[in-house]
């Protein structure tokens, strides 16, 4: 591999375009109608299943007060509830309702809606660029969303 074609070389790149497509995301395409911070912790739920509020504080880079007060708040609202741990009768879970992945679905379908609506606005031609970018640049996207908690963790957490 040539030196001007090293991957490291487009580093700036490639960033830019992430957060471009971050921005355009979080600003555009995704309802404001639950914090960020409480749609991944649902997301999260809903992942991985229930979890404990001191795992969900450590993995979404929160104070366990910070994230006691989010669960309180889903909690009210129907989107999670409480559960006893199977395994130690000690232990209360935090699992995601049956409203809380309704909601999670509904979020994923307005981005849908609002993205195809973005789309529409293309050319042909950066239309097929970005058809194109996005098959080739998916495999290693997913390859960096799997990798991203070996590097620094969440946004917030402290470096460890």
């Amino acid at each position: 591999m040539s030196e001007e074609n090293h991957p490291q070389d487009h580093q700036g790149d490639v960033a830019d375009f992430v957060e471009a497509a971050a921005l355009l995301t979080i600003r555009y395409l995704t309802a404001r109608d639950i914090s960020f911070s409480a749609a991944t912790t649902l997301s999260r739920l809903s992942r991985t299943g229930p979890a404990r509020l001191t795992v969900l504080a450590a993995e979404e880079g929160a104070s366990q007060p910070s994230m006691t007060q989010l669960v309180q708040r889903l909690e009210r609202q129907g989107l999670v509830s409480r559960v006893g741990d199977p395994d130690d009768g000690r232990v209360v879970l935090v699992s995601i309702t049956d409203a809380g992945r309704a909601l999670l679905d509904e979020r994923r379908r307005t981005r849908a809606r609002r993205l195809k609506a973005l789309l529409r606005t293309l050319s042909p031609e950066d239309g097929a660029a970005l058809t194109e970018a996005a098959r080739l640049g998916m495999p290693a996207l997913r390859h960096l969303a799997e990798h991203a908690a070996d590097t620094d963790g969440p946004v917030g957490a402290p470096p460890g």
